[in-house]
């Protein structure tokens, strides 16, 4: 039986969540433009993990790690609940700490990197424009906006002492966005930092993990195949559960399927097949033989021409009243929210204008 608070956080996250004011076509848009990247991003993933591994034992062929990994993330997914699976990828959150590190072993102009921070190079031709949409796209990808939602809900369920969010909540839920924000760009700059370095006068294409490895290896020496192969490893035992994550928790919504982490497999059962079904298909992908390193890139490429749909949305629904009531957008919100949407348009236009003239 549940209990009167239970039935009324389940009010409040269904009566006056979104989907009361707007139609469900709205959410089917959502879907053809976030499946197919996120089904891809999982595929890409898992064949990343099954190359680096490779990599460190070659007597093991790369499909067999995939499939160790996609069966080990699949029993974790569907065994554990959703407090046990977010502490597991809280610590697997320290993985990405290798990347800050990496530039640290060699020597680096630190005022040219800050001239080069806020005063970047800019040109208009489809290669750079690709990897500007790309990086867009990994920085705001579709996917995350359902997994940031849904993550703060499962908290609501779990924290909430009264039916009624309380502002001290919403104050909490808005640090642990900041703060995820922030910690994910000072990842992101790091990355690109240490991509730059490594690369610039050295390497300037890498279409293979072995070749990205090798990248490494004249900053941080023989050891450089390890310190790949955790960052790709750990970068995948946190990204592909929040990957599956997110598609099922879309798909549940739209056909008002019992959802969560939180349930046992017999109480989401359409929940739980959706994750196992797209951990599969992403293995599929994997086994064809596709290179995950240019599949992470179209990925993003994708995330990032599809992302502008969902981001107009969204700040939609963040400025709709009747949906947030007390707590629409601020101005300075809106101010960047719609900057972004601009970038980021633009962006996708200026790509697909090239691709077609190229």
């Amino acid at each position: 039986m549940k209990s009167k608070k239970e039935k009324g956080i389940k009010y409040f996250l269904k009566k006056l969540g979104p989907g009361n004011h707007y139609p469900k076509a709205i959410l089917y848009l959502m879907l053809v433009f976030s499946i197919p990247a996120t089904v891809l991003n999982i595929g890409s993933d898992i064949a990343g993990m099954g190359a680096v591994s490779n990599l460190l034992i070659p007597a093991i062929p790369s499909f067999v790690f995939s499939i160790v990994f996609t069966t080990v993330l699949t029993i974790t997914i569907i065994k554990f609940s959703y407090q046990q699976i977010a502490g597991i990828l809280k610590w697997l959150c320290l993985s990405v700490l290798l990347y800050i590190i990496v530039p640290f072993f060699i020597k680096v102009n630190w005022m040219d990197v800050l001239k080069h921070t806020f005063i970047p190079t800019i040109k208009f031709d489809q290669d750079y424009i690709e990897i500007l949409v790309a990086l867009l796209g990994t920085t705001i990808s579709p996917y995350l906006f359902f997994w940031q939602a849904t993550m703060e809900a499962e908290d609501v369920k779990h924290k909430i002492k009264a039916v009624v969010v309380d502002k001290q909540m919403l104050r909490d839920v808005k640090t642990d966005v900041n703060t995820g924000m922030f910690a994910s760009n000072l990842v992101m700059f790091f990355i690109i930092l240490t991509t730059g370095i490594v690369l610039h006068g050295n390497i300037k294409d890498i279409s293979t993990v072995d070749q990205a490895a090798k990248a490494l290896e004249p900053v941080v020496g023989k050891l450089s195949y390890v310190c790949f192969a955790i960052g790709v490893l750990g970068t995948g035992f946190l990204a592909i559960p929040i990957l599956a994550g997110s598609l099922s928790y879309i798909i549940a919504e739209t056909f008002d399927w019992k959802q969560g982490l939180d349930k046992h497999f017999g109480e989401a059962k359409g929940f739980y097949i959706t994750i196992v079904i797209s951990l599969a298909i992403g293995l599929v992908i994997n086994l064809t033989g596709i290179n995950p390193m240019k599949t992470l890139v179209y990925t993003s490429i994708l995330y990032g021409v599809t992302a502008p749909v969902m981001i107009a949305v969204i700040l939609h629904v963040c400025n709709n009243k009747k949906v947030m009531k007390g707590h629409t957008n601020s101005l300075l919100s809106n101010i960047l929210g719609f900057i972004t949407l601009i970038v980021m348009t633009v962006s996708a236009v200026m790509l697909i204008y090239f691709s077609l003239h190229h």
